[in-house]
C-alpha cells in the first residue's frame, strides 16, 4: 500500500516536471523564432533622381557703392552764411548748398571790375589816337595789356567768389549735415555727403581661374541680409586688367538699377554670377546625401531580387544600397551628382539615419516633398 501510494506520488512529480519542462522549451522556442524573425521593414520617404538644365554660377561676395557718391567739402575758407538744405533731402545738380561769407570778395571784385572799366575806356581811346598816329604803338600795346590783365583780374575774383558757394555737383541724396550757421570751415572740411542712389556697382573679386569665364554684360543676382527672400540683378560692367599679386584674385564691377533706393551704399551682398552655358545635369534634394569624412553618399531604394513578392499585394520588397557618390554646386536645397547617381534612380530624402545597407523599407510620403512624391518622377 505504502509503495503503491509512493509511485503515484512520483508520477504526478514526473507529470508536472514534464509539464514545466514544456512550456519553458515553448517559451524558448517562441523567443528564437521571434529573434530570427526580419525585422519589420522600416519607413522612409523617396523621390527619383531627376536630369535638368543646370546653369552654372560663380559665387561672392561684395559691397555695394553709389554710382556717384561724394563727401561734400569747401574748397577755400570761411564762416558759413547759409546752409541751404536738410538732411536727407534730394538734391538736383548744381543746387546751391552752402553760402560762405563773401562780404570780402564782393568787395574786392567790385574794385576790379571799376579798373577794368577805366582800363576798358583807356584802350579804346588809344585805339582811336593809334590809327591817327597820335600816340606810339608801344603805348598802345601797354594799355591792351593793362585791359587783358583787369580782365583776368574780375574772372579770378569771380572765381574765387563762386568757391565761396558750394553746388552740388550731381543729383542726389545728401546725407546728415555737419556744420551749422556760423561755423568756420577750413579747406577739406567735410560738410555731408551726397549719394546717387538711382544706380548701384558692386564690386567683388573671383579667383584668377574663372577670368575666361567671365564677359561684360554677364548677369548677376544679388541678395543682402536687410531684405531676406528678395534678389535683384545686376550686369557685369567693368573687368579689372590685372590681378590682385598679394590674393591671385580680379576684381570686377557690376551695375544694378536701385529705383526704389531700397538698397543703399556699404551694405554687404551675396553674389551669383550666371555662366552662359547650361549642362544636362542629375539632380537630387539635398537631404538625401549623407556627408561624411569617408565621403558622400546616398541610399538608393532597390527591389530585393532574393525575395518572392509578398502574396497579399504582390508588391516586391524593397530594401536599400548605399552608395558613395561625387557631388557638385548646391543651390537651393539641390545638389549637382556628379558621379553614383543615375536619372531615374529612386533615393531616400528622410529616415536615413535608421538606415543601414541591405535594410528592408517601405515608402511614405515626404511633406517636406510635395512636388517629388515616392513613386514619381
Amino acid at each position: 500500500m505504502l509503495l503503491r501510494r509512493m509511485l503515484i506520488m512520483l508520477g504526478v512529480a514526473l507529470v508536472v516536471l514534464l509539464a514545466l519542462a514544456a512550456y519553458k522549451g515553448l517559451s524558448i522556442y517562441q523567443q528564437i523564432q521571434m529573434f530570427s524573425a526580419p525585422p519589420p521593414p522600416i519607413k522612409v520617404s523617396a523621390v527619383h533622381a531627376q536630369e535638368q538644365p543646370w546653369q552654372q554660377r560663380l559665387a561672392a561676395i561684395g559691397t555695394l557703392k553709389a554710382f556717384q557718391g561724394v563727401d561734400l567739402s569747401a574748397e577755400v575758407n570761411g564762416i558759413v552764411r547759409e546752409v541751404l538744405f536738410e538732411s536727407g533731402q534730394k538734391a538736383e545738380r548744381g543746387q546751391p548748398l552752402i553760402q560762405l561769407d563773401s562780404e570780402v570778395e564782393r568787395a574786392s571784385l567790385a574794385t576790379a571790375e571799376a579798373e577794368r572799366s577805366l582800363a576798358q575806356i583807356e584802350y579804346e581811346r588809344g585805339r582811336s589816337l593809334v590809327s591817327r598816329s597820335n600816340i606810339s604803338k608801344s603805348e598802345f600795346d601797354r594799355l591792351a595789356s593793362t585791359l587783358q590783365k583787369a580782365n583776368a583780374n574780375v574772372a579770378q575774383l569771380k572765381a574765387q567768389l563762386d568757391k565761396k558757394r558750394i553746388l552740388a555737383p550731381f543729383s542726389g541724396t545728401i546725407g546728415i549735415r555737419q556744420v551749422d550757421p556760423g561755423d568756420y570751415l577750413s579747406p577739406g572740411a567735410s560738410i555731408a555727403t551726397l549719394q546717387d542712389l538711382s544706380r548701384l556697382h558692386v564690386d567683388f573679386f573671383l579667383p584668377e581661374q574663372q577670368a575666361p569665364r567671365l564677359a561684360l554684360n554677364q548677369r548677376v543676382l544679388l541678395s543682402v541680409a536687410a531684405f531676406p527672400g528678395e534678389t535683384f540683378e545686376g550686369r557685369i560692367t567693368a573687368l579689372n586688367p590685372k590681378v590682385e599679386d598679394e590674393t591671385r584674385n580680379l576684381q570686377v564691377r557690376a551695375t544694378l538699377d536701385n529705383p526704389e533706393e531700397k538698397l543703399l551704399p556699404g551694405m554687404f551682398a551675396n553674389l551669383q554670377v550666371l555662366l552662359p552655358i547650361e549642362d544636362r545635369v542629375v539632380v537630387v534634394p539635398e537631404t538625401a546625401v549623407t556627408y561624411t569624412l569617408y565621403g558622400n553618399s546616398v541610399y538608393i531604394v532597390v527591389e530585393n531580387k532574393d525575395d518572392q513578392n509578398d502574396a497579399a499585394d504582390n508588391k516586391a520588397q524593397l530594401v536599400v544600397e548605399r552608395r558613395f557618390i561625387e557631388t557638385g554646386e548646391r543651390r537651393d536645397g539641390r545638389v549637382v551628382i556628379l558621379k553614383g547617381v543615375q536619372a531615374g534612380e529612386q533615393v531616400v530624402v528622410s529616415g536615413q539615419l535608421k538606415l543601414d545597407n541591405g535594410a528592408r523599407v517601405t515608402l511614405v510620403d515626404d511633406p517636406a516633398q510635395p512636388d517629388t512624391p515616392a513613386g514619381s518622377n
